[in-house]
């Protein structure tokens, strides 16, 4: 049987090329790599790798043998991750995704805490433009709009309201529109033509208006840079009331709600993960999302209006 930490040599000096380079990645001295390659070559029974100039390159016999190395180590760390999962104890590494309007503040603030609770984890958060497409397309992701079918689970933790925002400047040049139907008048900021296929707007009173939003000359693809563009007078657009919050908070004044008793439907917040038994780490990690998602997202419905919602 190979020894892993001979074969892990092996390989690391295929990718590099030079023991210098793969010491440090191993961290271990240029002897230890020498030494362990001078093991494995030992046990094939035959070289591994030859010397060019300053380069480490393989023979034909290292050539074929990575392959195989390679699945050696591969099935190895699946098998300590498997025993990971049994052994009951969260640990290990994870990946989560998450749509970006949340990779900031609420999100990144929560995964903090889950780290502090569990020291032997180690996360990798990735930002995300698009929704999961496939159950190989992500492991666990949180997504802020409506997800079609994927083959993944998918759990809605809650509603984050809408609005339609300005900056007071470009209210001042443009004026402030009283009605709906006055919105055709305006420039309009779009998420990548997130509303261009019309937009529903509810009224305790007067019911739904259904709107046609103008051709936006201005399409971004993250909300952050849509609020940006809204901030410097460029337009109408329609933001997370929670995400215009805390640019206020930050930049007082650079945006006002129009139309403030018309309600764009609210965004659900998904939580998608695979179907299944799930490692313990993942489990635990969705718990803690869970506990943590403010009561005031919980309880608020689609076409919650944003006033009881603001401080959420």
């Amino acid at each position: 049987m190979y020894d892993l930490e001979d074969l892990t040599a092996f390989a690391t000096v295929m990718q590099n090329g030079n023991l210098t380079a793969s010491a440090r990645q191993l961290e271990v001295s240029k002897s230890t790599v020498s030494r362990r390659i001078s093991q494995l070559e030992a046990q094939v029974g035959q070289p591994l790798l030859r010397r060019q100039s300053n380069r480490l390159l393989p023979t034909e016999a290292g050539t074929l043998f990575l392959s195989y190395c390679q699945q050696i180590l591969s099935l190895a760390e699946q098998s300590r991750r498997v025993l990971d999962d049994l052994s009951g104890e969260v640990s290990g590494e994870m990946t989560a995704h998450v749509h970006s309007v949340f990779a900031r503040g609420w999100f990144s603030r929560r995964l903090e805490e889950f780290l502090d609770s569990y020291p032997e984890v180690r996360l990798e958060l990735r930002t995300r433009l698009r929704p999961p497409t496939g159950p190989d397309d992500t492991s666990l992701c949180l997504w802020l709009g409506e997800v079609e079918e994927c083959g993944l689970r998918q759990e809605t933790l809650g509603h984050l309201p809408r609005g339609i925002y300005a900056h007071p400047d470009y209210l001042a040049r443009h004026g402030t529109p009283s009605h709906p139907r006055e919105l055709s008048q305006h420039a309009w900021v779009d998420l990548l033509g997130d509303t261009q296929q019309g937009l529903q707007l509810h009224h305790a009173t007067e019911g739904i208006y259904e709107f046609m939003p103008p051709l936006s000359r201005l399409r971004v693809d993250q909300d952050v840079f849509q609020s940006d563009a809204i901030a410097r007078g460029q337009g109408l657009g329609i933001l997370p009331d929670w995400l215009v919050e805390r640019r206020l908070r930050a930049h007082p004044g650079t945006m006002v709600r129009c139309l403030e008793a018309w309600h764009p439907p609210a965004h659900p917040i998904v939580l998608l993960y695979p179907f299944g038994r799930l490692p313990r780490k993942m489990v635990s990690l969705i718990d803690h999302l869970r506990r943590a998602v403010p009561a005031a997202w919980r309880n608020a419905s689609p076409a919650c209006p944003l006033t009881t919602l603001l401080r959420a």
